[in-house]
């Protein structure tokens, strides 16, 4: 069976641990025979990103998506080794604890634009980066990837602030997917289900969000990271080629219920 990423290159932002979906995206990119690039933040997450990196037989670079200067070094490094790039994953998304475990009215001016900076601005300021060295329309262009969840349209209790940043993240791939497609660069959005990783633990009452969760999904169970990195290898082929400005919802269906009468 052919490998649907065979002889393409793909850049993978947000890797923290082997529980992140970005681990599982880059996972199945592997698979599927991509060379992978993989950016850590500074040298905390040095170490752990390159032990990640060495099972994939993978390039390390850092970049701290907040800062202009690492962003314009990054594209400056990929030209330099003459990189082309033909998919980008954007697997980024910050707030303060505090903000997620207080109500959203008590949101701090400071909070509020951290979580939207780094969450959502990142992705216009890494598109903006990385289109330079993305693959040319006649060579098949490329795919940009971010991640997203159902808050971003719904309120969900105790995602707060996040919610609203995915909901300008959302936006952002719109945007984006206008301004990049006559490059023939597709933006897309995957909305995940709840899944257990490191960062959604700084979520309140996390796990009984992943006990409704999995009670009223139609398919009755949780979301597995495998299927998002599913979705992630069908964005970043040829087979969707026809497909940006898009929200894929791999959530086992939870995004069309509206509430359940209790039994």
């Amino acid at each position: 069976m052919p490998q649907l990423l065979a002889g393409k290159t793909a850049l993978i932002l947000g890797i923290a641990n082997r529980w992140s979906l970005a681990y599982a995206i880059a996972q199945a990119f592997h698979r599927e025979g991509a060379k992978l690039i993989l950016t850590y933040q500074g040298e905390r997450l040095k170490q752990t990103v390159e032990e990640l990196a060495a099972g994939f037989n993978a390039q390390t670079l850092a970049c701290d998506v907040t800062k202009d200067d690492d962003l314009a070094r990054l594209t400056n490094e990929l030209k330099n080794q003459g990189t082309v790039l033909n998919s980008v994953v954007h697997a980024i998304a910050f707030a303060e604890r505090e903000d997620l475990s207080r109500p959203f009215a008590q949101t701090s001016r400071g909070g509020f634009a951290l979580a939207l900076d780094v969450s959502a601005y990142s992705l216009v300021a890494v598109a903006h980066a990385v289109s330079p060295v993305m693959a040319p329309p006649d060579q098949g262009g490329g795919s940009i990837l971010t991640l997203t969840y159902l808050g971003s349209s719904r309120v969900v209790q105790n995602y707060n602030v996040m919610g609203v940043a995915k909901a300008a993240l959302e936006a952002s791939v719109r945007y984006l997917a206008n301004d990049l497609g006559p490059s023939n660069i597709r933006v897309n959005a995957i909305s995940a289900g709840a899944v257990k990783t490191a960062a959604a633990r700084g979520i309140r009452d996390f796990s009984k969000m992943l006990e409704s969760a999995a009670k009223l999904a139609p398919l009755r169970r949780n979301t597995d990271p495998a299927e998002v990195a599913d979705a992630a290898v069908f964005l970043a082929s040829d087979l969707g080629r026809g497909v940006t400005g898009n929200v894929l919802f791999v959530d086992a269906g939870i995004q069309i219920m509206g509430f359940a009468l209790s039994e």
